[in-house]
């Protein structure tokens, strides 16, 4: 028995593998093996998984939820197991790609199942329910309970937040949304409790620290690069909240917004609070009308969902990327079925890791969609690309990575973009870009704060910091640290605001999105040089600068693409930026105008809260 690399005990008549025993006599063939076989193993799993999720998604039912918690189950209690394995190999010194695989192995969970069969089923029952939760979540106005034809989704809830300027109608349908959470909270709880059994047993501390650890360098480490990247823009958002909370003032009154206190977190024109785009027209300034509403432009157009997703499709293709497959657009969901419920939230996929891609989204004829959409398609391009590497690289640089690239095509479009597709006549005049800079820091600066604070909330919750009986007030806190936002009515731990959020109730870490902002700007500022844009300095605003049609541009993000999660995201980061780290200099050179623009009107008036 000592001769053989693999040690197998016989107990009771089993065959009993135990890892670790003799690790010293694994060879690197062995490894090379090993991660061969598992990885054919883990892909025909993830691919059952997600095409069980697909079908869960999009026709909720107790039996498709079942039906997904059994497949995720599957492959995940398979990745743990495999991850346990390879600790045999410890010691080892294994070539960089070999090191780097077996790296990812143990490290490659969002939801790590304890080994106990029964809690592992129960784990990945509870992941599946909370997310059919949300899914089917509907606020029943009390008039309108009867009928559950007339009772309001997140869809529909979207719209009012969006449209309306009613405080009474805000507040109900802010109301209304949060209440569909509380029933999540005893679930919830019961799920942080085994997902972090399985991440104990991983070697981690908590389900957070598992989750820090996927950066290419140590979790307490990546924590604090976060808080470096928001000391560098949290002085624009202190700008941006002050001058958003004065014009807001004006519209509701002092007993409604403070003039140095938080921000009721109704009046933003989201229902989280976390995009403020809506309420443009309320803190627009004095002649910085675009001359144009592309809402208006692609309604009047009479432009269908599949047009909206044709156009994010022809960006790609102008910077030389090939068309997408005809199966995307016949096993894709653009409209909202009126026959059932469904996940609207958006999202991508690639269902066979290979070519079969698909978004699924419930596509409103709307500017935020139109964004949206080359967001997401900006996941399916990234997986195509990839999608040639060994199975545990085909995955971004890091998750943030993912989010930034379509975002980053994003920053795109631009006045002169929508003249080039025919959505224009002509480019308004560089006089109206106050308004314009104005419009995306509402988008996009104001997000960064919640963009960090949703896992600051998780990982404490995790590590026990956080209390159950805490959730709710330790939400808010962080709210009101980061945001300066404040519930608009009085809350206590008989609500659960934290799970009116889709990723919270789905366990989707949220960093991802923070670092997503900070590098699609700093992606946005290297790709419009390579596409010979004059930027920083040449009096040329970044804010203008548009990739569309640039080769040049296209094989840069492509070289990156390609890499998927092959090497350190440092080194992907320097292949788009010639940069090695992350800097969130290009937010403040990008809304640089708009920044000073700002400090004049906030002059003699309380910034901060």
């Amino acid at each position: 028995m000592a001769s053989i690399t693999k040690t197998i005990l016989l107990i009771a008549g089993q065959a009993l593998w135990v890892p670790g025993l003799f690790a010293a006599q694994s060879t690197v063939q062995d490894a090379r093996k090993f991660l061969e076989d598992a990885e054919q193993r883990l892909l025909v799993l993830a691919n059952e998984a997600q095409q069980a999720s697909w079908v869960q998604e999009n026709f909720i039912t107790s039996d498709t939820e079942a039906l997904a918690a059994l497949a995720n189950q599957r492959a995940t209690d398979e990745q743990v197991r495999l991850a346990k394995e390879a600790k045999r190999f410890d010691g080892l010194t294994l070539p960089p790609d070999l090191a780097r695989k077996m790296r990812l192995l143990r490290i490659g969970f969002t939801l790590a199942t304890p080994a106990d069969p029964k809690e592992s089923e129960e784990v990945s029952r509870l992941a599946a329910e909370l997310d059919g939760m949300y899914g089917k979540g509907k606020y029943c106005p009390p008039a309108l309970a009867s009928s559950d034809k007339k009772c309001l989704d997140i869809g529909d809830i979207t719209r009012i937040m969006a449209a309306s300027s009613n405080p009474g109608e805000l507040l109900d349908a802010w109301k209304g949304w949060h209440a569909i959470a509380p029933p999540m909270r005893k679930d919830f709880t019961r799920f942080v409790e085994l997902s972090n059994k399985g991440a104990r047993e991983l070697g981690f501390r908590d389900t957070g620290a598992m989750w820090r650890s996927k950066y290419d360098m140590p979790p307490d480490d990546f924590a604090k690069e976060v808080d470096r990247l928001w000391a560098q823009v949290r002085p624009l958002y202190l700008s941006l909240h002050a001058y958003v909370r004065n014009r807001l003032r004006e519209k509701y009154g002092d007993a409604v917004v403070p003039a140095n206190g938080p921000i009721p977190a109704d009046l933003l024109g989201n229902i989280w609070a976390q995009d403020w785009s809506n309420i443009y027209p309320s803190v627009a300034p004095a002649g910085a009308d675009p001359g144009y509403d592309l809402t208006r432009i692609l309604v009047d157009r009479k432009t269908q969902p599949t047009d909206m997703v044709r156009y994010g499709e022809g960006f790609f293709k102008s910077l030389g990327f090939a068309p997408l497959p005809p199966t995307f657009w016949e096993r894709s969901l653009f409209v909202k079925p009126r026959d059932r419920d469904v996940v609207c939230h958006a999202s991508a996929w690639d269902v066979d890791n290979a070519e079969d891609l698909r978004i699924k989204m419930c596509i409103d004829i709307t500017a935020e969609d139109f964004t949206t959409v080359h967001h997401e398609l900006g996941h399916n391009f990234y997986q195509r690309a990839y999608s040639k590497q060994p199975f545990l690289f085909r995955d971004s640089a890091n998750d943030g990575v993912h989010e930034a690239i379509g975002d980053t095509i994003a920053l795109s479009v631009t006045p002169e973009y929508l003249v080039k597709i025919g959505l224009l006549d002509r480019a308004p005049d560089s006089s109206k870009d106050i308004g314009l800079l104005l419009k995306r820091a509402l988008e996009k600066v104001a997000f960064l704060p919640f963009g960090l604070l949703i896992d600051q909330w998780r990982w404490r919750v995790f590590s026990g910091e956080i209390p159950p009986d805490k959730y709710n007030q330790a939400w808010w806190d962080l709210r009101m640290k980061y945001q300066g936002i404040a519930p608009p009515v009085e809350r206590s731990e008989l609500d659960f605001d934290p799970g009116a959020k889709y990723h919270v109730a789905a366990n989707v870490p949220y960093t991802r999105y923070f670092l997503s902002f900070i590098m699609q700007f700093q992606f946005h500022r290297a790709l419009a040089r390579a596409a010979g844009c004059p930027v920083a300095g040449s009096g040329t605003p970044l804010s203008r600068c548009s990739i569309y049609g640039s080769k040049e541009a296209g094989e840069k993000l492509n070289r990156m693409l390609e890499m998927g999660l092959s090497r350190p995201w440092q080194e992907a980061l320097y292949e788009m930026t010639g940069e090695r780290d992350l800097d969130a200099s290009a937010i403040l050179d990008y809304f640089a105008p708009l920044q000073k623009w700002l400090d004049e009107q906030n002059k003699g008036k309380p910034v901060g809260w």
